[in-house]
């Protein structure tokens, strides 16, 4: 079997995939030959990409925030490609800033985003990642979430963003060991400092240099490759946990 056909047979959904690590994860599980549901809120940009991507493609608008929005994102998967064998959970947010200051619609996002989504897409996965493992061309199926070293290290002003990694990081591995026996590799990449959208808000890059200087960030390709790793692993090989900092961050 190429390269270019590690993945075939095989659907793989990702969230967040209009922009950042979700949409470079996209590309390159495409590329290894697995059918995508791209998952986000801005319909524009994930046709873009579905159409980028040609046929083996599905974009689907949704809110996964909401728990009857990702059943139906996963009864809307099924209904096209039949299975599903692997989650990449890779919608965030980061709203970071001094507490007294912080709107708490910045904090109730964060949650919402970073982890009720997470929780809400993997709980209407499960049944049908069971399904897919007796089928499996791999005889394995897998959930990568995106976490952060700020699930790692606590940080000022950091704190619900910190909280939201944390538990991602925590339910990722409780996870790991109750489906390992079930043929359910639950893997979390903790990426650093890396060049996407996260960054939007005002004030979040330069907070980041004020603690840590300046850093060459990493490329969403550069996280969307560990993740790639992970899936490609041949069934003996469970990657529980990558942490992929840039070069300059402590």
């Amino acid at each position: 079997m190429s390269d270019s056909e590690k993945l075939k047979g095989t659907v793989a959904l990702i969230t967040g995939a209009s922009s950042g690590i979700g949409h470079a994860t996209a590309l390159q599980l495409a590329a290894e030959g697995a059918k995508v549901v791209l998952v986000a809120r801005r319909a524009d940009r994930l046709q873009a990409l579905a159409q980028e991507i040609g046929a083996n493609a599905l974009a689907i608008t949704a809110d996964i925030s909401s728990a009857a929005a990702s059943v139906q994102v996963m009864h809307e998967t099924i209904d096209r490609f039949g299975r599903l064998d692997t989650l990449v959970n890779a919608a965030g947010v980061m709203l970071n800033g001094p507490s007294v200051q912080a709107p708490l619609e910045h904090w109730d996002r964060m949650v919402d985003v970073n982890f009720r989504a997470l929780m809400y897409v993997t709980k209407a996965a499960l049944p049908h990642l069971l399904d897919a493992v007796g089928t499996s061309p791999r005889k394995v199926v897998d959930v990568v979430n995106i976490s952060s070293v700020a699930g790692r290290v606590a940080a000022a002003q950091v704190a619900i963003y910190n909280a939201t990694k944390f538990a991602v990081t925590a339910a990722t591995e409780a996870w790991r060991q109750e489906f390992t026996r079930q043929s359910i590799r639950f893997s979390v990449v903790e990426p650093g400092a890396t060049t996407t959208e996260l960054w939007a808000q005002e004030g979040q890059w330069e907070g980041f240099k004020a603690a840590f200087g300046e850093v060459e960030r990493l490329h969403a390709e550069d996280v969307a490759e560990s993740v790639k790793f992970i899936v490609t692993s041949p069934r003996r090989v469970a990657i529980n946990e990558i942490v992929i900092r840039p070069t300059d961050q402590p």
